[in-house]
């Protein structure tokens, strides 16, 4: 199943080792979700993470994962339906692969389309994609599949998104105020629907849909 968590901050985190805490601790409650493996990755801005139950390339595939020139750096939850013909087609182009996994394919993909790899991409999908550090920007995709991805901006403008709701909890600046909205919905349908959530403030990404971050702003 995995999941992924994470947060990206406005300014350079105060304390590395903190932030590494708050998001071990977002990573911990999904444990359910990806029992085999956990990967991280902290950077002044940026807090990555994810729990892997491993299907594919039992032995590689950990994430985050970056590509040959580091132009992005990703966690994924999902699965590509088309990653070998895909994976085929990039090492025509010059790439050279480091795993079987069909994460590593969407790493190359992004290296040879940009943000338009996901066009090439058949599957169920959602993931994390931290660009060249220097761009500071995150670009949150998901598939039309059933992979759910929660997130919020904080008061300090932070982004802070994870597969459940229930890590965006453990973000220390995470508010916690039920909606009137969602629960007015949910009164009256049987369900909350996108991209509301029980949580004031906290959106679920749509399928099909995207969501990029940079400097304090969201757009999709």
């Amino acid at each position: 199943m995995c999941g992924i968590a994470g947060f990206v901050s406005r300014d350079e985190h105060r304390d590395l080792r903190e932030a590494g805490s708050v998001l071990e601790s977002m990573c911990r409650v999904i444990s359910h979700r990806g029992p085999d493996d956990q990967g991280t990755l902290v950077t002044d801005r940026v807090a990555l993470g994810m729990r892997r139950l491993s299907i594919i390339d039992l032995a590689g595939g950990q994430q985050p994962m970056s590509g040959c020139d580091s132009a992005i750096t990703l966690v994924f939850n999902g699965e590509i339906y088309n990653y070998r013909d895909l994976q085929r087609e990039l090492e025509s182009r010059g790439h050279r692969f480091k795993s079987r996994s069909d994460t590593e394919t969407i790493v190359h993909a992004y290296e040879e389309y940009g943000a338009r790899c996901v066009d090439y991409l058949s599957g169920m999908f959602c993931s994390g994609d931290l660009g060249r550090p220097q761009a500071r920007a995150l670009r949150c995709p998901r598939s039309r599949g059933q992979k759910p991805l929660y997130y919020t901006i904080t008061s300090s403008g932070t982004l802070v998104f994870g597969s459940e709701l229930k890590s965006l909890r453990e973000h220390p600046e995470f508010r916690g105020e039920i909606s009137i909205e969602a629960l007015d919905a949910y009164l009256t349908f049987g369900y909350v629907p996108d991209p509301l959530t029980i949580f004031q403030g906290v959106h679920k990404l749509p399928p099909g849909h995207h969501l990029t971050f940079k400097d304090g702003a969201r757009s999709h």
